[in-house]
């Protein structure tokens, strides 16, 4: 895929990368929101709907996957010089965590079924296997706690990501949410 790139040369991120986080933001949105539904849902429809959740989480791993392999042989435009010191290392340190969750939290959704002995159920199109961990309910039970904290951590960067795009958009006026869009001017 080519590289749109309107304002200062080399400051918008690849199509590729522009569509590998569009598409992994919305999935992972939709997955909390399913995760939200199955926790209101009477217990005969939880089990149902977090088949959605599973079988999502599991396609947000590919998809992670596949952008780490996308941004790890195109190249990723420079943070401006004109974010402070602090900005700089908090982007990168966000961003460090969204890639560790994204591949930590699916991982162990899959850990936590296998501790119960099943397998996750991809759409309908392949099955992952159980890990070959052993039956083991309450190891289960407590990865399905970590998942959920870790859960909630995401949720809660991901708010400070959207934050951190206003105040650049509204606030600073410096043209950053228009890096990992095809349309505005970034600035360099």
């Amino acid at each position: 895929m080519s590289t749109i790139n309107t304002g200062a040369a080399g400051s918008r991120y690849s199509t590729g990368a522009m569509i590998f986080h569009w598409v992994i933001a919305i999935a992972v949105i939709a997955n909390w929101r399913i995760a939200e539904a199955a926790e209101h849902a009477p217990k005969a429809d939880a089990g149902a709907i977090m088949l959605n959740h599973k079988a999502l989480g599991i396609t947000i791993l590919i998809l992670t996957l596949g952008r780490l392999a996308w941004r790890l042989t195109h190249k990723v435009p420079p943070i401006s010089n004109n974010h402070a010191n602090w900005e700089k290392i908090l982007a990168r340190t966000v961003h460090i965590i969204f890639y560790v969750l994204l591949i930590g939290l699916p991982i162990g959704g899959w850990l936590g079924v296998s501790y119960f002995g099943k397998g996750v159920d991809v759409w309908g199109i392949f099955t992952l296997p159980a890990l070959p961990v052993g039956e083991d309910p309450a190891a289960g039970k407590a990865i399905f706690g970590f998942h959920g904290t870790g859960g909630e951590i995401f949720i809660y960067l991901i708010a400070l990501h959207i934050l951190g795009a206003l105040k650049h958009t509204f606030f600073d006026k410096d043209g950053t949410l228009w890096r990992m869009l095809p349309f505005g001017s970034p600035k360099g």
